[in-house]
Formats: C-alpha cells, structure tokens, sequence
C-alpha cells in the first residue's frame, strides 16, 4: 500500500495512513468498536510490537502513516488533526500556531502567528526562523525524500535545494519572531491541510544535516528520544520543555513509550491474545487472518478495534501497453473481476470490503457508486467488440506476500474466465514500489494501493491520475493515463476557494475518471487491533488509517 506517492508498506502500530474508518462496511465492523470506554490516568509505559521498523525518524524523509502517527509524540507543527474518534481526527486544528491561518491574495499567501512558550527540547524557542528552516528542508535532494507537498505549493526558484545547500527560502517571510509568511506557487485553499504533513516541522535553524535527525531527532512534542537500536528498539520519554498549557491535542499520558521491532506477525498476535506481563500494557498491529475468528471471544472483544484502514487496493492497467489502451478491454477487466474472490483471498469480510470506486468510503465529497459490478456476459461483450474475443496475455506485478499473492490469484481466476491469461509477476517487497513506479520497468498491470495525506481528493486523484506528473520514476500514475479533459478538471478543482465544493467536484471526477477504466478498484482493507487489558484512551483515529492514534493512548493503571 502506498501514501500518497511513497507508502513503503511498513506494517507498524496498526496504522498505515491517512483516512477515515466509516461508510461502506461501517465506522466500526465485528468484532470490535471503534473505542476504548477507559480513561487513561498519568504515568507508566506502553508497549508497542511491531513487524518493522520506522522508515525514519526525521520528518522531512519519513513519510507513511506508522511514522507519522508516531511523529505526533515527538514533533509539532503549525497545524495538526485533531484527537477524536472517527471524523473529529480529520479535522485540522492549530498546534504551534493560534489557527489555522490567514489567507489573503486569493489563497496564494498564508500568514501564521505562534503561540507563546514553545521550545524545542533542548531549550530553543520554536521561532517563525525555526518553522522557516523547517519548511525548506522539504527543497534538499537529500533530505527531502518524503512528503512532497513543500516542493509543490512554496513557492521557490527552480534551483532551490534546501537551506544546506542553497541557503535562506525567501518566499517564506519571517517579519518576527512570531509571524511566519508562505507565498506558494498559486491559490490553494487546503493549504492548512497540507501544514499537517511531517515534512513542516520546525527545527533549531542549522541542525539537522546529514540524516542527523534519524538518530537524534530535536523533540517539539512532549516526548523526547531516550534509545533507539535500529531494528531492534526504541524509547521515549517526557520531554521537559513541552507545555501542556500550548497544546490542546496531545494527552501525553505515559511516562514513557517503548517499541519493540523485528516481531513476527504470528507471534505479535499471541502475545496480544495472551495479554501477559507487560503485554497488557502494550498494542500490536493488525492481527493475522488466521487470528480474526479467535478475536469473537468476549474477553478479546472487549479490547478490540475493527474498522476500514481508509486506503484503496486496486489494480493499475497500464494504458500505454496494447490492448490495455483500447479503453472496452480495461472495461472489461473491470467487470470480469470477481471482488468477492479478492475480499476473500485478503481474509474475508473482516479484513476486508470490494472497492467500487477510486476513493475509499470516507474521503470528503466521495461518491458511493458502484460502474463496474461483477458482470462476466459484458466483459465478453466488451472484448468481442474491441477485437479481443480470444482473449490475450497480459503480466500482472505483484509482491511475494501472502495477502498480494491471494489477490493476484484472484484476478487471474477471474480473467480466465474470459480467456484473459494472467502471467504473475513476483517482485521483492523491499523494491516493488521503486520497480513499478518506473515506467521504463512497467508490465501490463500491477497490484498496489493508495492512501490520501488527508481526508481529500486533492491527495487522491491528482496524484494518481493526472497525465503532466507521468515521471521516470517514482511515478504514481500506474495507469500513465493523459487525459485532457482530466487534466483540465483537475486544474478546475485546485483552483476553487471553497474546500467543500472542491471535494464534492472531486466525488464527481471519480466517476468521470473511472468511464476510463484505468484502474481496478479491488478492495478497502480493514484493521482489526487487539490492545492489551491496561490500555485506556485508545480509539480509531480517521487521521491514521482506523488505527489508534498514539497522543491520546494511555494505561488504565499505570505501573512504574
């Protein structure tokens, strides 16, 4: 599953990206709800398990929605999502700023005023100089490999590279030490949205360089880094410098916070059900297939929460591979997939619901509709009229895991039945995302997912769909679709003032771009996470996926 143009598929936490948990099969689906009725009191520590690692720890290079979660305990930004069930935690809220910003100049300039008493760990004042640096870090080929949404809307010269190798960003202006001014590249409405992303953390200006903050990352939060042995451990604790009096998100429970890396899934799930020693107090990610019927136990159920994950499976079709570019055979394939296979090739209904269309349920604006059902009889009909009667072979890319193996096994038993030979295409997970986002390296079709940066179209369909972002790599338009009518609606949408509007036109291209067919809607994923008896203040957050949202967990009855 890919965020937004670079979702590395870490399993950590139980959360994945950005999304709400609702519509389709439900805000909360058997067997659990969608929060824990606990209160958490102050003190002790959680326990997380996890599969795999953070991807980074500097925010500017990190960007998949485990780290992101986690990113919240140690880092502020000028905004942030709000902590609630459900919608309240896709709504963005000030954090370092007094709100959520004034735009003047159509939406083109965005000023920003800090709170008083913020300081970073070691006793720096977060300044407008520190949020400025911050910002233009996003700009350094090195360090800026993240979220992309800096180099997209500040405005800067083309030569920019970030304030290590080009120096100050003049079009962010800093009148004071409390006043912060971004000038962007033309109006965008949303733009307190994308203030959100990691990559606008602010930091002491000059530190940082050389991967410094993967190692030693320079707390804003309440939580500051105590360990950390890559692969293996980490451990936070209480940041002295923070003040809960400037922060109306963050709980900030714990004491302390403490993950363990390198787990296998099975076990994680084991320990989880077991619920031993430190492992009531600690949370595992999302539990196997093979676990969900075991999690119906009223003990377990109690301390269970299910819902969407907030991302879309789907199946890319490479529209420049022939006769993948005949829009009747994408068509086709469209209605010749069974989604009821791939539901259950993912795990069943409790981990997964059949996509229908490119945004998952609970994108702002999105439509519920349904172009393609399962209809063998028009897919032959289809084909027969594009020439394809006697079907063709086509190579579907997937990875060497068992859910992604199930899907593709799926989708060839389904095309056979409309003599559509499916070859399947193995590539490492490790490089999977770098090998099918190069089109050089493309085959006919490929298994991959999507995850919006917030609860939009604008970090849905533009990034997947519009024909002028086609790169040679790291390209996220799988289809290589360029369309002109797509293309000038999208430009449209950006430009409207009204967020709200803007997200019902997005609704709207969906369907629009879906008469293309360039993809596959295949499924909506859903996490189920069993916590442990003593975790209190834990529900799904919309902002991360249907996962927990980390600031506001904490222990029922701390231990020291």
């Amino acid at each position: 599953m890919r965020r937004s143009a670079a979702l590395s598929g870490v399993a950590v936490t139980a959360v994945l990206a950005l999304a709400a948990c609702g519509g389709g099969g439900g805000a909360a689906t058997t067997p659990g709800s969608g929060s824990s009725a606990k209160a958490a009191a102050t003190g002790g520590t959680v326990h997380f398990l996890t599969k795999a690692d953070f991807s980074h720890l500097d925010p500017a290079r990190g960007w998949d929605g485990g780290v992101n979660n986690f990113f919240r305990l140690i880092y502020r930004g000028l905004t942030t999502f709000g902590a609630g069930p459900g919608a309240e935690s896709t709504k963005i809220v000030p954090d370092l700023a007094t709100d959520t910003g004034k735009p003047s100049d159509g939406a083109k300039t965005w000023t920003f005023t800090l709170k008083d008493g913020l300081f970073f760990e070691d006793g720096t004042p977060i300044n407008s100089e520190a949020v400025k640096f911050g910002a233009s870090r996003g700009f350094d080929p090195e360090a800026g490999i993240g979220s992309p949404y800096a180099k997209l809307l500040l405005d800067a010269p083309k030569d920019y590279k970030g304030p290590y190798l080009s120096g100050d960003l003049d079009t962010i202006e800093t009148p004071d030490a409390k006043t912060i001014v971004f000038h962007l590249k033309k109006p965008f409405a949303d733009f307190p949205s994308a203030l959100a992303m990691a990559n606008f953390t602010p930091f002491p200006k000059g530190t940082g360089a050389a991967a410094a903050f993967d190692t030693k990352p320079i707390a804003s939060g309440p939580y500051k880094l105590a360990s950390y042995q890559r692969g293996s451990s980490l451990k936070l604790v209480r940041n002295p410098q923070w003040k809960a009096a400037t922060d109306t998100v963050r709980a900030a429970k714990p004491d302390a916070w403490e993950w363990t890396f390198g787990l296998d899934p099975a076990t994680i799930d084991e320990r989880m059900l077991a619920g031993q020693g430190t492992d009531a107090d600690a949370v595992g990610g999302t539990i196997q297939a093979a676990t969900v019927a075991r999690v119906q136990a009223p003990q377990l159920k109690a301390r269970t929460l299910s819902g969407l994950n907030g991302c879309t499976t789907y199946m890319g079709l490479n529209t420049t591979k022939k006769p993948l570019d005949d829009v009747r055979v994408r068509q086709a394939i469209n209605y010749a997939i069974n989604k009821d296979t791939v539901v259950a090739g993912m795990g069943g209904t409790s981990l997964a619901a059949k996509g229908t269309s490119i945004q998952p349920p609970t994108v702002a604006g999105r439509v519920d509709y349904d172009p393609y059902p399962t209809d063998v009889e028009a897919a032959r009909k289809l084909l027969a009229e594009a020439g394809q009667a006697n079907g063709f072979s086509l190579t579907l890319d997937t990875r060497p895991d068992a859910k992604m193996s199930a899907v593709a096994v799926a989708i060839q038993e389904a095309l056979k039945a409309v003599k559509i030979d499916v070859k399947i295409n193995n590539i490492d997970t490790s490089t999977y995302y770098e090998v099918i986002g190069t089109p050089a390296q493309q085959h006919d079709a490929a298994v991959t997912g999507w995850c919006p940066d917030w609860a939009s179209g604008a970090t849905f369909l533009p990034p997947l769909f519009d024909g002028r972002n086609i790169t040679d790599k790291g390209n996220a338009n799988l289809a290589q679709i360029n369309d002109k009518a797509i293309n000038a609606r999208i430009d449209e949408i950006a430009a409207m003032p009204d967020v709200t509007a803007a997200n019902s036109a997005y609704g709207e291209l969906d369907k629009q771009i879906m008469k293309l067919a360039p993809i596959v809607p295949l499924a909506y994923e859903k996490y189920v996470i069993v916590s442990g008896a003593n975790i209190a203040g834990a529900y799904q957050s919309a902002a991360f996926s249907g996962g927990i949202d980390l600031v506001s967990v904490g222990l029922a009855k701390p231990t020291k």
